[in-house]
């Protein structure tokens, strides 16, 4: 424990944002980091539990009572160590991870949690700054080759591992670049790409393949994987996004969330555009449907590429302000959380569902709504419409889009559709395919990725080695 009593003398303090007015006019990142003396000072108020809870909050069970301690003693290039020996990617987490481990916190029971989130932000880009971060390549090559399918975070926390275990590793992306959904479906002003590639270069430099524009089953026949390859290892994500049928879904202007964001994110890379349609936000009402993480990645796109208004609807009852922590905690709460998208001049709405789109000529111009209660029954007497040139669907995903992969390969789906391996081998029911990440558990976060990219990978070396050195 750092300071014995520096949760008592030291008040809770995080990284401040840019003011909306003007980040609002670029796509880059807006977190002002803390100095380096209140970055200690902050992991200075680490209580050092008896029971850390933050372990069980944080996904990949980082050590956080430990890593706080040497961030105080100003032991950064240890703290480092730490922190890497459970997470392949910290400056991912560290920016766009919703923090799970801060809930858990036992000073959150005073709302005053410690800001782990930040500190493992700090110590990661102070690793990059500090030379500290090099290629791993493996001292010894087993002579083994992986396939992994997906360079989303599970899929390079994956391949990490296993080339660090001296296997040859193949990385197959069917987009320009690898990442994934972190290159593809967050946008720039959360996490900038140049973070990606300075990763996917350390990889490079430690043995890994990428075959990028490579899409199995179409540019690529499942028999290369399964003939070429001693382990198979699916980490495609989720992608098939949930719809909204009703009357109205056919007119010009309404988009799936994903069909958008990419689009900004390829534009801001310099990247040709794979639509032959931009879908741009400029001048216009936008509506977006969905209350999550997707939905207010829409919001700031919309508001940054001049939006004239953004409206944000979702079918659940607006949650409470705060929650109660005697009952809730040291779980994740349901409560209300507004996003720095959403402070840069969003409209919210709960409770609503949309029960047709109206247009003129074929392209969308409003919503007809109406309130719903808790069973999300409609209420009579509380039907309303939004105004609309574009609206974006973002109501999350149901599963991968796997149907000729998951044929051709033979292995079986969950009820939800999604690869069925459990989550101790992560091996499907077809010999040497595993699955791991969004692709086996559904739409999560990136910490819940990587934790199970680096699980499965312990697995894989297990299955060809026999045994295996690779943490859980």
């Amino acid at each position: 424990m750092g300071k014995v009593t520096g949760f008592l003398e030291i008040d809770r303090r995080d990284r401040r944002y840019a003011p909306a007015s003007d980040r609002i006019r670029h796509y880059k990142e807006f977190v002002i980091p803390l100095s380096e003396e209140a970055t200690r000072d902050q992991a200075a108020r680490c209580m050092n539990c008896g029971i850390p809870y933050c372990h069980n909050g944080c996904p990949v069970n980082n050590q956080i009572p430990d890593w706080n301690d040497l961030v105080y003693h100003g032991d950064w290039e240890e703290a480092l160590r730490n922190l890497h020996s459970t997470n392949n990617f910290p400056e991912f987490t560290g920016r766009i991870c919703p923090a799970p481990c801060e809930a858990s916190c036992t000073l959150n029971l005073n709302d005053a949690s410690v800001t782990i989130k930040s500190i493992e932000c700090a110590i990661v880009d102070r690793g990059w700054t500090e030379g500290w971060i090099v290629p791993e390549p493996a001292q010894h090559k087993t002579g083994k080759k992986v396939a992994v399918v997906g360079s989303g975070p599970a899929g390079l926390a994956a391949a990490q591992q296993l080339a660090r275990a001296g296997h040859d590793v193949h990385v197959y992306e069917k987009h320009a670049k690898p990442g994934g959904l972190l290159r593809y479906g967050i946008p720039d002003f959360k996490m900038e790409k140049t973070l990606i590639d300075r990763r996917i270069d350390q990889m490079k430099a430690e043995g890994i393949h990428f075959h990028t524009n490579v899409e199995i089953g179409k540019t690529q026949s499942f028999k290369d994987l399964s003939d070429g390859y001693d382990a198979v290892i699916l980490a495609g994500g989720s992608e098939k996004p949930r719809d909204l049928t009703v009357p109205g879904r056919d007119l010009h202007g309404v988009h799936f969330a994903m069909d958008f964001l990419p689009q900004q994110n390829r534009r801001v890379s310099h990247e040709p555009l794979t639509s032959n349609e931009p879908i741009l936000a400029s001048g216009k009402h936008v509506v977006v449907i969905g209350g999550g993480d997707t939905g207010s990645d829409c919001i700031g796109t919309s508001i940054r590429q001049g939006a004239l208004s953004v409206t944000q609807i979702e079918i659940m009852a607006m949650p409470p302000e705060k929650e109660d922590k005697l009952l809730t905690w040291p779980n994740w709460p349901l409560k209300m959380r507004t996003s720095s998208s959403q402070e840069e001049g969003a409209e919210r709405d709960f409770a609503v569902n949309t029960v047709a789109f109206s247009g003129e000529d074929g392209h969308v111009k409003g919503l007809d709504c109406v309130k719903v209660d808790a069973q999300f029954k409609p209420i009579a007497g509380t039907e309303f419409t939004l105004k609309a040139d574009l609206v974006l669907l973002a109501m999350g995903f149901v599963s991968p889009v796997t149907d000729a992969m998951t044929q051709e390969l033979g292995v079986k789906l969950d009820p939800r559709g999604n690869v069925q391996a459990d989550m101790v081998a992560y091996k499907t029911n077809s010999e040497k395919i595993f699955a791991c990440g969004d692709m086996r558990r559904g739409q999560s976060l990136v910490v819940w990725a990587i934790r199970e990219g680096r699980q499965a990978a312990h697995s894989v070396d297990k299955y060809l080695m026999g045994s295996t050195t690779l943490p859980r």
